[in-house]
């Protein structure tokens, strides 16, 4: 690769076609959350040289047990983005209330709601790991309040990810396409090295835990009752079962080769019915897959038509392949 795109440049070339006199706020934005990203990318390949690796003995607001990551690539995005200027607030899977910036930094035009590290529950087995963002639009120069985060995701302005994995990569869409960046190690900046990610609107390839199927509704039980008979029933192909627990690894996966991830209603728990949460990982991803051409759904309604009533609001998530989705929607309106 001779003529290098960086994603400052990519970003800046972007905006100046779809935003000519743009303030440039919007691009250092992303370069200040790719910055974060590189740190934890970082820490994330250091893991047990530099002991930041197991428990932290310590819970965040969704009653889950946090890694030592967890709380240190938390402190990461916060530190990296607060002082900077181009942000209002943030909101964060380990923090119970917004985060507020501190009276002394100027405020700018945006929002940014994350997961600092998805799938942490991978990391001390050395899987992937990674982390997710949604950027909202606000009023500028103002502390914001839970409302002004409250928003559906078809409102996001940008969503992106970054996958920690044999190498770093960041995902993003700001509502034209999806283009995928590989962090270069030797010159310290993130690369586009594929263009326009596209969906298959076909796939053999299902994600779901299969531990929780006793507890499913009759739509999901349905579906991959139909994958598990393969050629011989009424799906005539066999598929394949994938499951990594780690969001950012399904979701690449599918963007590369498509499939489809299920983190469906169920019974176990009557006060948590869902497991995913929509502001910082269903609405990101939403807008992601949809712009590569794929579906995002609870299974009764759009993801990104949802109207958020908390923060750290949990929902069913059904992505990837458009026709698979479909099916499964089908299914639900079916019942």
């Amino acid at each position: 690769m001779t003529n290098k795109v960086t994603l400052t440049q990519f970003i800046i070339e972007q905006q100046r076609e779809e935003f000519p006199g743009t303030s440039g706020s919007f691009t250092s934005l992303l370069n200040d959350i790719a910055t974060a990203c590189k740190k934890i990318s970082h820490y994330v390949n250091r893991g047990e040289l530099i002991g930041v690796l197991g428990n932290a003995h310590s819970e965040n607001i969704q009653g889950e047990v946090q890694k030592k990551l967890d709380i240190i690539t938390n402190e990461i995005m916060i530190n990296a983005l607060n002082w900077t200027g181009h942000l209002a607030g943030m909101a964060s899977e380990e923090m119970d209330d917004v985060i507020k910036i501190p009276n002394h930094y100027p405020k700018g035009k945006y929002l940014v709601a994350f997961d600092p590290l998805d799938g942490s529950s991978n990391i001390d087995v050395n899987l992937a790991v990674g982390t997710i963002f949604s950027i909202l639009r606000t009023r500028e120069g103002v502390d914001p309040d839970l409302q002004d985060f409250l928003r559906k995701g078809v409102e996001q302005v940008c969503a992106g990810f970054v996958l920690y994995g044999p190498s770093t990569m960041m995902v993003l869409t700001t509502g034209h396409g999806v283009n995928a960046f590989t962090l270069d190690q030797d010159i310290g900046e993130f690369i586009l090295t594929h263009r326009n990610m596209r969906i298959p609107e076909e796939t053999a390839e299902f994600a779901i835990n299969m531990t929780n199927q006793r507890f499913w509704e009759p739509p999901v039980q349905r579906y991959i009752e139909e994958c598990l008979q393969g050629k011989e029933g009424p799906r005539d192909k066999n598929f394949n079962m994938r499951w990594i627990a780690s969001l950012v690894a399904e979701v690449y996966r599918i963007l590369t080769r498509g499939g489809i991830f299920m983190y469906p209603l169920d019974s176990r728990n009557p006060n948590k019915p869902a497991k995913l949460r929509l502001m910082y990982e269903a609405n990101p991803m939403a807008f992601i897959v949809e712009q590569a051409g794929g579906l995002c759904s609870t299974g009764r309604e759009r993801i990104m038509d949802i109207k958020p009533v908390d923060i750290h609001q949990r929902v069913p998530l059904i992505l990837g392949s458009k026709q698979e989705v479909e099916r499964v929607v089908a299914y639900h309106s079916q019942n």
